[in-house]
């Protein structure tokens, strides 16, 4: 990565620890200046110091997922949300309209913050658990927790870029090791491996989440290489259905962005059937996502009303494994091996589950949770199987960073042309829909010698 991505030897714990003292100014003998910060590492090498490091860790994944995204306010869950079918921009900035538009551009300088923030969790996650192995080593689960993390977000980076990923690090001289360009596939490969030694690490009173979380994170990287039986083998025996691990969002460590740019300020709109290939979001009046209509967008120019989730509140948590996703992992796996019978009867198990449904943020959002969702019959062709099944994804995980990356799995693993699947046509803002089925990687890594923008753009 470049630099600025890179230079990560002063991490940041919650976003206000570093390793940087304050000195006095000359002359100045003021009690405030001798004053020790609680908040700042004096030292990694040492039990707390481990700790601090592990908990920035936490901080950087809660920024990557629905939070402040790095020095921009967008996030991957909901920008990649906008380059699919999930969110289409009101606002009146470029960039948010160019991601909704489809418009491969490097040069977006909203890109920068959320591959920062994704790079900090894999870099800092490497350096959390040395830390912790040499000076805070129980309970193992913190560093089964620390390779989990780092597992998500190298899943998150091949779902979510075009092939050729630059994984650069820094070195404990300063200097940097600039990587070559990886494969989405090969990124797969390396978080199911991570995820695997979260699940040799995770001895202690959090061994259970852990081991949870770790089993999802292998399974969604697994089906992402198109191995769909090894997938639900990983989280057949350890994940319950009812199993989340949460982002979570505080006056301390930021709010949920996607209430603040869709239900605070409108600059989001919940996308409903966008560009013809788009799901009914919000039309579909589904209990798992409540919404409501909030007048115009931002961008009052533009013909297009705000449709505003009712999910999530500013400081909700937002959850980046369940248990309802490993149960469609098993559904598609018996889909994929030719047993529709156990495939109709894993998506009915979770519609028959009342609880695993949200209940609305206030009672003008509808519709509200509370009975079970109705039965769904098979309806026998593959084909719409197929999309039966990738229908029931989007609605269970709305905007929790899985929609790019099925629809780019519906192009590349089930064959369907890209302009059957992301939106295209006329956009509503002016022009045509682009080709990206990818976000690109930011114009910043040019400073990286070994870089070249995509190996490919194939979904």
């Amino acid at each position: 990565m470049t630099r600025h991505l890179t230079r990560l030897v002063r991490l940041r714990a919650l976003g206000l620890v570093g390793l940087v003292a304050l000195l006095p100014l000359p002359g100045c003998t003021h009690d405030l200046l001798q004053v020790t910060d609680p908040d700042i590492i004096p030292d990694v090498n040492t039990p707390s110091g481990a700790l601090a490091l592990k908990n920035g860790v936490i901080f950087r994944l809660e920024q990557v997922t629905a939070g402040l995204g790095g020095n921009g306010p967008d996030n991957l869950f909901i920008y990649g949300g906008l380059l699919a079918d999930e969110w289409r921009s009101g606002d009146t900035f470029v960039q948010r309209n160019d991601m909704d538009q489809r418009l491969f551009d490097p040069t977006n300088t909203f890109l920068a913050g959320p591959l920062r923030s994704l790079n900090r969790v894999r870099v800092e996650g490497r350096t959390a658990i040395d830390k912790l192995r040499a000076y805070a080593p129980t309970p193992v689960s913190n560093i089964g927790l620390m390779f989990a993390l780092t597992a998500f977000v190298d899943n998150l980076a091949g779902e979510y870029y075009c092939n050729g990923i630059p994984l650069s690090v820094p070195n404990p001289d300063g200097t940097f090791s600039y990587g070559d360009p990886v494969s989405d596939d090969s990124m797969f490969a390396l978080a199911a491996a991570t995820a695997d030694s979260a699940l040799a690490n995770r001895a202690g009173a959090d061994s259970v989440r852990v081991r949870q979380l770790a089993s999802i994170v292998k399974a969604r990287a697994l089906l992402n290489r198109g191995q769909f039986a090894a997938a639900a083998t990983a989280v057949a025996d350890d994940v319950t259905t009812r199993f989340r691990y949460n982002a979570t969002y505080s006056t301390n460590a930021g709010q949920n962005e996607i209430w603040n740019l869709n239900t605070s300020i409108k600059r989001y709109s919940m996308g409903d059937k966008e560009g013809g290939n788009g799901l009914p979001f919000a039309t579909a009046t589904d209990p798992r996502i409540p919404r409501r209509i909030g007048g115009r967008v931002f961008d009052s120019a533009t013909p297009l009303t705000a449709i505003l989730e009712g999910i999530w509140d500013r400081f909700s948590a937002v959850p980046i494994a369940t248990g309802v996703e490993a149960r469609l992992i098993e559904a598609e796996a018996a889909l994929k091996a030719g047993d529709a019978a156990t495939w109709v009867a894993r998506l009915n198990q979770l519609r028959a589950d009342p609880k695993l449904l949200p209940t609305p943020i206030d009672t003008s959002y509808r519709p509200v949770a509370g009975t079970a969702l109705a039965p769904l019959a098979d309806p026998a062709l593959d084909s719409a199987r197929v999309s039966l099944l990738f229908s029931e994804r989007a609605f269970w995980m709305f905007s929790t960073g899985h929609r790019l990356g099925d629809l780019r799995r519906l192009a590349r693993q089930y064959g369907r042309p890209v302009e059957t699947v992301f939106p295209t046509g006329l956009y509503v803002k002016g022009g045509l829909y682009g080709s990206a089925v990818s976000l690109p990687i930011p114009l910043d890594e040019q400073n990286n010698p070994k870089f070249v923008q995509c190996s490919d753009r194939n979904p």
